[in-house]
């Protein structure tokens, strides 16, 4: 007979485990290179393609991990999360390698070739089927396009450079140079420009395409400039060339390559993984882990949209691009010998995070955070570009949500980007929000480290990074670079400076929130450590190590500098409001304030006081029109500065301003993998700095001149070399009081460049009138004086 109570509780026992199951059970989906999509995605049974688990995995209730047995993915399309893709906050999708094995996810087609010797040691080889010939690696090792001058590894500019890379002489050198690329720096080194060529046009000059890849189109460098992918510049070992029209792959091998078993590959795509939703439906819950990710293809010439008032122009894409994400991350990966950017957010991002991530060998910037223009208040997107007082939107802070807030970046090591564009950072802030980036090791870079590309909307962290060999192609940056030429700012100093005298109000409607630097070591050797340039406002930046280039203030607003040791140098001030609301003390400082255009009526900001010099002559010199009232001289007497313990020994004076030792042992990467591989910063030696090296200053017909000279002066003037004579003074009396300003450079006098003091005396003394060629607001202008 049977026993019906029995069975009903058996089967009443199996519905309610199956009812359980996914509430505590995880779905592991598999996926192997040797796999079959055809398979049920079992350990023993795994898809072949990730885009074929990613749908799976939508299926799945709970949390869903897809592991990817070790080997290479070569996708021939990105793997695109959308809404569709979306999770709970408890039912979070992870993708990532399976029992640490080594997954290389890359944007490469293997190439399958049948080489054979052209002549002069090139070889070449029939290319079947259609490929991108962007980038060429050989074994792993990335090879040069066939170019001029030559790659050298030694060359801080772009790996070398020649004035005459574009000239008329050169070009005729070349039968037919369509499809090839100009590169060059920026005219006053602040980022470069690319060029397609076109061809020949009929004077012999290139006809070029290009040139948007920096807000600030001033013209490309004389001196620093390349020219890749000419045939006729194929002459040396690890160089190469594709012609797309008889399908003909060129390369130069070294002589102890064996080409028949070489391991070659071409990057076909701009982007690896795309997450792609929107604030209505954004993609949430999905993190990438543990993966190697490679080969994408270049994209210098889509590098088009400019930025607020900034230098910077940008793509909006990059090998794993997030927009209308939330919740996502990518952890513990690898990114290497990628053409574009690393890892961009765009516009509506909130609480995604980077963390323990390797980026290396990366042709445009490491980690960039860009949101939405539209959610800017009376945006203008030139830097000569300004709006009438009358039509600026006084509402402080953004109209809309679309735009990267409260993520972070976090252990990272960040190096070698930057390879391809010059206008890179490790990482880049723009139209953003309350943005974490800590912990994080960035060096080796051709710009700026971190950069925040102006004010709007502030909240940003910035703690425990060590920033070091930075700023070593461009010019007049920091390892920390920032602008803050928000919605009041107009190109003419004098007419900003009674914008902000009248209407101090306008400063913080964008940066509404303070941005804080604490706690970082930051190196810079060809520029400042930090470097607050154009109106950057609304900062509190404290207990930083600044090892060489020193503190840069400009023009800004509301900032305050405490607690920071400068080694070797000192806090520059340069043009600032008179009444900015600065703050600079207990700051150690090695000399006297390199200050330049500073308020003439001796009032620099709320407080500069209570600050220690390792100079006794240089504290004199700075306590002047009641500044450094409080401040002390010491002997500096660190702790073990050879190995980068800068805190000072018990009894110091230096403690009785309040100033504070602080940790020197956290800067940087923090997990041990990392830490192993981070490339260590180089400690200066203690350099006993006295005055600054002394400058000839002369009065003549009322103005007070000098030689431009030096990084500080150059910056304050926006000039890119040191030529010109600076103009410090203009004297009431001066008959010249109306035609020439406080911070102009001459550059010239009746058609005559003028270099020096040397050149400009003689040629103003002669008779008669003077057109006289200056320097004012980043642009020149010209003059009359008109004489007896």
């Amino acid at each position: 007979m049977i026993n019906t109570h029995k069975m009903v509780r058996s089967w009443l026992l199996i519905f309610l485990s199956l009812l359980s199951f996914p509430l505590f059970a995880q779905k592991i989906i598999y996926v192997s290179p040797a796999g079959s999509d055809k398979n049920t995605g079992s350990s023993r049974s795994p898809f072949k393609t990730i885009d074929f688990a990613r749908v799976k995995a939508r299926k799945v209730k709970g949390p869903a991990e897809i592991r990817l047995s070790g080997g290479e993915y070569h996708i021939e399309k990105p793997i695109v999360f959308d809404s569709s893709d979306s999770r709970g906050i408890s039912e979070k999708l992870v993708l990532k390698a399976a029992h640490n094995e080594n997954v290389v996810v890359s944007g490469a087609a293997l190439l399958k070739l049948k080489w054979r010797p052209y002549r002069n040691g090139i070889m070449q080889a029939k290319v079947e089927g259609d490929y991108v010939f962007d980038q060429l690696f050989v074994n792993g090792q990335r090879q040069h396009m066939a170019r001029y001058p030559n790659f050298n590894p030694t060359e801080r500019i772009l790996n070398g450079t020649s004035a005459d890379a574009n000239s008329v002489t050169k070009v005729k050198s070349w039968a037919n140079p369509e499809g090839a690329y100009l590169h060059a720096l920026h005219k006053s080194e602040w980022g470069g420009f690319s060029y397609l060529i076109k061809g020949k046009k009929s004077n012999g000059e290139l006809d070029l395409d290009g040139g948007w890849q920096n807000n600030r189109k001033m013209g490309m460098h004389d001196q620093y400039k390349f020219v890749e992918n000419v045939f006729e510049e194929l002459d040396t070992v690890n160089e190469w060339y594709y012609d797309k029209d008889k399908k003909i792959l060129y390369y130069y091998p070294p002589a102890d390559l064996k080409l028949s078993s070489a391991k070659i590959e071409s990057p076909q795509l701009k982007h690896i993984f795309e997450f792609r939703g929107s604030q209505k439906r954004p993609v949430s819950n999905i993190s990438i882990q543990d993966i190697h990710i490679t080969h994408t293809i270049r994209t210098f010439m889509e590098n088009k949209e400019p930025l607020l008032r900034s230098d910077w122009t940008t793509y909006r894409g990059a090998a794993v691009f997030f927009e209308g994400a939330t919740n996502c991350s990518i952890k513990n990966c690898v990114l290497d010998n990628l053409g574009g950017n690393a890892i961009y957010f765009s516009k509506y991002n909130l609480k995604n995070e980077v963390s323990g991530c390797h980026l290396t060998k990366i042709g445009g910037s490491g980690i960039s955070f860009v949101g939405d223009p539209d959610a800017v208040r009376s945006p203008s997107f030139e830097y000569n570009e300004f709006i009438k007082l009358s039509d600026i939107d006084r509402t402080p802070g953004p109209k809309t949500t679309n735009f990267p807030k409260t993520c972070s970046v976090y252990d990272n090591l960040i190096e070698q980007i930057g390879q391809v564009e010059i206008q890179s950072a490790g990482v880049q802030i723009s139209m953003s929000m309350d943005i974490t980036i800590a912990h994080n090791t960035i060096c080796n870079v051709p710009r700026a480290g971190i950069n925040v590309s102006e004010g709007t909307w502030g909240g940003h962290l910035i703690e425990y990074n060590d920033v070091f060999n930075t700023v070593r192609e461009s010019g007049d940056h920091g390892s920390f670079n920032s602008w803050g030429r928000d919605r009041y700012w107009h190109p003419d100093k004098a007419v900003l400076d009674t914008i902000v005298d009248r209407h101090p109000e306008l400063v913080l409607l964008d940066v509404i929130h303070p941005i804080i630097l604490r706690n970082n070591r930051f190196r810079c050797d060809h520029g400042w450590d930090i470097d607050l340039d154009d109106g950057s406002s609304n900062y509190e930046i404290y207990n930083n190590l600044l090892l060489n280039g020193g503190l840069k203030f400009r023009e800004g607003y509301n900032r305050k500098a405490e607690n920071n040791i400068i080694i070797n140098n000192t806090f520059h001030p340069h043009v600032w409001f008179s009444r900015s609301k600065d703050i600079f003390r207990k700051n150690l400082v090695f000399r006297n304030y390199a200050a330049i255009g500073m308020p003439q009526n001796g009032l620099w900001g709320d407080e500069i006081d209570s600050n220690i010099f390792t100079d006794e002559s240089e504290l004199a010199k700075a306590q002047v029109n009641g500044r450094d009232k409080n401040s002390v001289f010491i002997s500096p007497d660190f702790v073990d500065p050879e190995h980068g313990d800068y805190r000072l020994r018990a009894g110091s004076a230096a403690f009785k301003t309040g100033f504070k030792n602080f940790d020197m042992n956290n800067f940087g990467v923090v997990s041990p993998k990392l830490k192993r591989i981070a490339p260590k910063v180089e400690f200066p030696k203690i350099v006993a700095l006295h005055s600054q090296r002394s400058n000839e200053i002369v009065n003549f017909m009322g103005l007070e001149l000098k030689n431009l000279s030096g990084l500080g002066e150059r910056s304050a003037t926006g000039m890119a070399k040191d030529a010109g004579v600076l103009v410090l003074k203009v004297e009431e009396k001066s008959p010249l009081k109306d035609l020439i300003k406080v911070n102009d450079v001459i550059l010239k006098v009746n058609g005559k460049s003028i270099t020096g003091l040397g050149d400009l005396q003689p040629n103003l003394k002669a008779e008669g009138d003077k057109k006289i060629v200056l320097f004012r607001n980043q642009k020149e202008m010209e003059v009359t004086v008109r004489t007896k």
